[in-house]
């Protein structure tokens, strides 16, 4: 007896399980392939979301890319228009070609199924892949190499996950002028309740508040400046002011809903959780950091800084510090946060460090370019706008006026083309302190009279801005605890009795 005989006679509860093939429909792809060569408009139910890879016979992967071919050059898709590609090979059954495809044809269902059809195969197309992805993670997690962490590994289905998910999705497409005009009402209707009356997330910088109406959500905004001018400092006094302002309701179906502040991601690419946790206990404290870390602080400056420790264990203020990750591990880990925690603001200090997806041998213009235009797609994907600190070229030193400009942002055009807002942050006084003339001159003098009007001053020069105009902010900055305030001009102080 015949080991196949032999199975075929063993009892169900001995035989061997069944070898499960991929999920497919064959007869939904033929009777789409069907209904696109009867009536082209077919074609265009189905063209922004189905692609000849989901379809999982090769012969019909090649019917669909030649018949999308001839569709969107402007000819006809028919069995025989279609022959003088596809030749006269027999596909099985001594059935050629030109014939399989007037049987589809002749076979065809109406157009009005086409939609669904599609679905159909898309979705199968879809599970596919997940099943693609999921023997690779478990053949990755049986042979991984001794470098390559489990951490990394659950990234990189997650990328690979949310490649699937967002990539022909058929939910799309246009929508009412009607609907739009709903979603702008309603965030109109938010802002007016929302602490500031602000359409965006409020930074509780009051005048940089007013120029950009808080931060946007989708947005990118790029935040640029030379080393020590204290772009981390003012985007770690933003993200902080928002985590600690963040209130919130329960919706109807359960889910927690972000009614004023916000919940925070902070990627501190350069600085360790705990160094940016003691800038933060300054600046809350009013305890200069340098006294922290020393431990030269008296029992009330101890006082002041467990008091604000307290306060902010229970913001909601997420930091990630790994350095040197790369951009699609960065997606992968916001998507996670925002699906475990919520998430209202994302913040990367700073873009240079960041990584593409690409070898180290590559453009690193090119690099650069794909980071800004994934941070860009993130931000529309989670909703939130996304804050990225950004180095500025040399060239800056360069000239007489050192105020940053479009053109010194570093490395690639890309940061300026994909953000909605630029950000440059600015401080006179650090500039002049480095020029100091020689005591006793008539130079000396003006410096002293030009450092005494910079004093503790800083600007926030709003480059570019998509919403609005650019504009120039003056600030408050306070170095000794790194926090940048409210300036308060001398035109706007009450009126002396």
């Amino acid at each position: 007896m015949s080991s196949v005989e032999h199975l075929a006679g063993r009892p169900a509860a001995e035989a061997e399980p069944a070898y499960r093939t991929p999920p497919r429909n064959v007869e939904a792809e033929q009777a789409l392939l069907g209904a696109i060569l009867v009536n082209n408009d077919a074609f265009d139910r189905v063209s922004d979301f189905l692609k000849p890879e989901h379809f999982s016979e090769e012969l019909h992967r090649r019917v669909y890319e030649i018949t999308s071919a001839l569709i969107r050059a402007g000819k006809i898709a028919t069995p025989i228009t279609l022959k003088t590609f596809l030749g006269e090979q027999d596909v099985g059954g001594g059935m050629t070609v030109p014939r399989y495809l007037a049987r589809l044809a002749a076979e065809a269902t109406t157009i009005i199924n086409a939609a669904d059809y599609g679905r159909t195969i898309y979705d199968l197309a879809i599970r596919r892949q997940l099943i693609t992805i999921g023997e690779e993670v478990v053949n990755v997690a049986y042979d991984a190499p001794v470098d390559h962490t489990p951490r990394e590994q659950i990234e990189e289905a997650e990328r690979r996950l949310y490649e699937i998910a967002e990539t022909g999705r058929y939910d799309g497409g246009f929508q009412r002028f009607a609907d739009a005009l709903t979603i702008a009402v309603d965030m109109a209707a938010k802002a007016y309740e929302r602490d500031g009356k602000l359409s965006g997330i409020a930074t509780n910088l009051v005048d940089l508040d007013r120029s950009m109406g808080g931060l946007q959500p989708s947005d990118l905004v790029i935040l640029a400046g030379r080393p020590a001018m204290g772009k981390t400092a003012l985007a770690t006094n933003i993200a902080f002011n928002i985590a600690r302002a963040w209130q919130s309701r329960t919706r109807a179906d359960g889910a927690l809903e972000t009614t004023n502040g916000g919940i925070v991601g902070f990627f501190s690419l350069e600085m360790s959780s705990e160094q940016l946790a003691t800038r933060i206990i300054a600046e809350q404290s009013g305890v200069p950091s340098w006294k922290i870390r020393r431990g030269d602080i008296t029992e009330m400056e101890f006082h002041r800084i467990s008091e604000a420790a307290r306060e902010m264990q229970a913001i909601p203020f997420y930091i990630d510090q790994t350095g040197g990750i790369s951009i699609a591990q960065l997606m992968a880990r916001a998507r996670r946060l925002k699906r475990q925690r919520g998430l209202d603001l994302l913040v990367i200090d700073y873009l240079q460090l960041l990584s593409g997806s690409k070898s180290r041998g590559d453009n690193r213009v090119q690099e650069l370019t794909e980071i800004t235009t994934s941070l860009k797609a993130l931000a529309k994907e989670l909703k939130v706008p996304v804050l990225a600190l950004s180095q500025l070229s040399r060239q800056v030193e360069s000239r007489d006026d050192k105020r940053p400009q479009l053109s010194d942002l570093r490395e690639s055009g890309s940061i300026e083309q994909d953000a909605d807002v630029v950000m440059f942050v600015y401080r006179e006084e650090y500039y002049l302190k480095n020029r100091e003339p020689k005591p006793g001159t008539e130079e000396h003098v003006t410096w002293m009279t030009n450092m005494e009007a910079a004093h503790g001053k800083a600007e926030v020069i709003i480059g570019k801005q998509r919403h609005g105009p650019t504009d120039t902010v003056r600030l408050q900055f306070d170095a000794e605890v790194t926090r940048f305030s409210d300036l308060v001009e001398d035109d706007r102080l009450p009126a002396r009795l």
